[in-house]
C-alpha cells in the first residue's frame, strides 16, 4: 500500500470516528476540506478495505462505522443517543440509566467509546445500563455529568 492510500484511509478513520458521516458523498466533501480529492470508486474500496459499515442511527438514518469506533464516539456520540435515556440515577455506587427497550447496549456502547469523565466501565441489559464510577469518583458526579449532556433531570 502506497503511503498516500494510507494517509487518505488514516483520514477517513479519523473523520468516521470523529463525527457521524452518513454518506459517501459527505465523506468525499470531507476528504476534499482535507485537501484529499477522491473519486466515488476509490473511496468505495477505501471503506471496504476499513470494513466501514452503514448502521442505522438511533435517531433515523444511517451512518458509518468502523469496528474500533462504534458512530459517535466521543461527546457527538453520547448526544447521539439522548432520546434513548428516558432515567438518570444514582446510587452510593453506580450510576443506573434507563432507556428504551432494547436500547441499552447502544447507548451503554457510545458512553464506553466517549469516554466521559469519570466512568469506569458499563454494564447494559435490555433497558438498562448500570455505570461504575472510577475510583474516587462519586455517582452524583458521572449521574450529574451525564445529564448535563443529554439535558435531563433526575430519575
Amino acid at each position: 500500500m502506497t503511503t498516500e492510500v494510507h494517509s487518505r484511509r488514516d483520514t477517513i478513520r479519523r473523520l468516521i470516528r470523529s463525527q457521524v458521516i452518513g454518506t459517501q458523498e459527505e465523506l468525499g466533501r470531507l476528504l476534499g476540506k482535507e485537501g484529499i480529492e477522491v473519486t466515488q470508486a476509490t473511496l468505495s474500496r477505501d471503506l471496504g478495505a476499513l470494513m466501514a459499515r452503514r448502521v442505522q442511527l438511533p435517531e433515523g438514518g444511517t451512518a458509518y462505522e468502523l469496528d474500533d469506533a462504534p458512530v459517535g464516539g466521543g461527546a457527538e456520540g453520547l448526544k447521539a443517543v439522548h432520546a434513548l435515556v428516558t432515567t438518570v440515577d444514582e446510587s452510593d455506587a453506580m450510576v443506573v440509566l434507563h432507556t428504551r427497550p432494547g436500547a441499552a447496549s447502544v447507548v451503554a456502547g457510545a458512553i464506553d467509546g466517549g469516554r466521559p469523565a469519570g466512568v469506569l466501565g458499563t454494564i447494559a441489559g435490555d433497558d438498562t445500563i448500570f455505570i461504575v464510577p472510577a475510583k474516587g469518583i462519586r455517582p452524583s458526579r458521572v449521574a450529574n455529568h451525564l445529564r448535563t449532556i443529554w439535558k435531563k433531570g433526575k430519575g
